[in-house]
């Protein structure tokens, strides 16, 4: 089964989808400018959005109330993922600065992580904050293979992993080594799993463009980190779960969604490839995209998970 839905930018693949979409909302594009869109983080309590323009080397606002867009945040040291903690503070993954930080309120800037072992890190990618406090991200060399997004340089750890910074020691420790270059990052909503997107089949023929998922063992560590889900258009990149366990992933044709069984049920079709996402709205009802060069925005009749 495969029917778009006429007047939206749905395409239905199985008809558990329908009912999730909203027949009157348009895809609509808020911001054109970009050239590599990516990393959006909502705040609630301000209705605004930011997210990273990695290449301009700049953080990115939207004000849900008015529309305005604005930077929030130039130079960044080409930030790409964002997530906000339960303190409602800004963690951020630098690619240039090979790190990541934490915005302050009163916006200093507070390293949570930038080596491991006495190594810099490689290039720090997505990151997920778990209602214990400890911070989860991914680190691939995308910020370091080259000068694009980044400064080319030699990994001083040889590797691409998962890391775990523990919230109260702030020790820093490997969750997952077996990745070629791992790249989006969450957890469930009730947080038994994580799920991990690896797409080193940019760095090698036949290498892998799915999602991987693990179980959360003590809080602490992973066991297991089976094929979820192969992409079938492009790469998956960012993705998040919606407060049902559907989980909503970008794609090189737009945004997929998956039940929980894994099958791909629809897709939020979108002119530009998309590399990340995230529910906002008062409701957790408005699908922010990230695609290539711009900011999108879709209503949905569903809500996102709670993250905070």
């Amino acid at each position: 089964m495969s029917e778009n839905l006429p007047g939206t930018p749905a395409e239905i693949l199985d008809k558990s989808f329908k009912p999730l979409i909203n027949g009157t909302a348009k895809l609509e594009r808020l911001y054109n400018g970009c050239r590599w869109a990516e990393g959006p983080a909502y705040f609630p309590a301000g209705r605004y959005l930011v997210w990273s323009d990695i290449p301009n080397n700049r953080i990115m606002r939207y004000d849900e109330t008015d529309g305005n867009v604005s930077v929030f945040r130039q130079p960044s040291n080409n930030t790409n993922g964002h997530t906000v903690d339960r303190q409602g503070r800004l963690i951020s993954c630098e690619h240039l600065g090979r790190r990541v930080t934490r915005t302050e309120y009163d916006g200093t800037i507070t390293v949570i992580a930038d080596r491991y072992q006495g190594k810099r890190l490689n290039s720090p990618n997505d990151v997920v904050v778990k209602s214990d406090g400890s911070i989860w991200f991914t680190d691939p060399a995308y910020g370091i293979d080259w000068d694009y997004e980044g400064e080319r340089a030699e990994s001083e750890i040889g590797a691409c992993h998962v890391y775990r910074v523990d919230p109260a020691s702030g020790e820093v420790s490997i969750v997952a080594d077996d990745f070629v270059r791992p790249n989006g990052i969450a957890f469930s909503p009730d947080e038994t799993k994580l799920y991990i997107a690896d797409t080193g089949a940019t760095h090698m023929d036949d290498g892998p463009r799915h999602i991987r998922v693990f179980d959360v063992i003590d809080g602490k560590k992973l066991r297991g980190g089976a094929v979820f889900a192969t992409c079938s258009a492009g790469f998956f990149d960012g993705f998040r779960f919606d407060e049902d366990g559907r989980l909503w992933t970008s794609a090189f044709d737009g945004v997929h969604c998956y039940n929980e069984a894994a099958d791909l049920i629809g897709k939020i079709k979108v002119p530009e490839v998309v590399g990340n996402l995230c529910f906002g709205g008062l409701k957790r009802n408005r699908l922010y995209i990230c695609g290539t060069t711009s900011l999108y925005a879709y209503y949905l009749l569903l809500r996102g998970a709670k993250t905070f």
